[in-house]
């Protein structure tokens, strides 16, 4: 049995999640295995709100963005599974966060995530975010599905 992979454009991602600008973290989902796992990414530009403010004369992408990001990311692995239809997906908790490199205007912040552990409605992921193949953020996620 093959596995159904997905993606979505921008617009099927705001079909599935409730965030607009400046908080719509993912411009593309392209590659999903519903129940499995998400990969997507964020072209980071100089015009973000954000780099307005952190930091002037040094912009860089918030670490709590970044884990935002890749938490929006894995909202299809669940979201696109008939149980969780319609339903809202939200981010939990966090753990074992660890920030590797600094990510700046100009990179595409690339997301990997996986699922960990199923359990009713909240879901445990491993979110990994990079550069250029490079790490810049891992971490453990829960989400919850409401």
């Amino acid at each position: 049995m093959t596995e159904e992979k997905i993606s979505l454009d921008i617009m099927q991602i705001m079909e599935m999640i409730p965030h607009r600008y400046p908080f719509l973290l993912v411009d593309r989902i392209t590659e999903c295995v519903p129940g499995k796992y998400s990969k997507g990414y964020k072209n980071l530009t100089m015009n973000e709100e954000f780099f307005q403010g952190h930091f002037p004369n040094n912009p860089i992408f918030p670490g709590v963005l970044q884990l935002e990001a890749m938490a929006q990311c894995s909202a299809p692995i669940l979201m696109s599974l008939d149980a969780f239809k319609d339903k809202l997906c939200l981010f939990a908790a966090m753990e074992n966060v660890r920030f590797k490199r600094i990510v700046r205007p100009g990179n595409k912040f690339e997301m990997d995530v996986q699922l960990t552990k199923l359990k009713g409605p909240i879901g445990k992921v491993h979110a990994i975010g990079s550069v250029d193949g490079e790490i810049a953020v891992e971490a453990d996620m829960t989400v919850a599905m409401k």
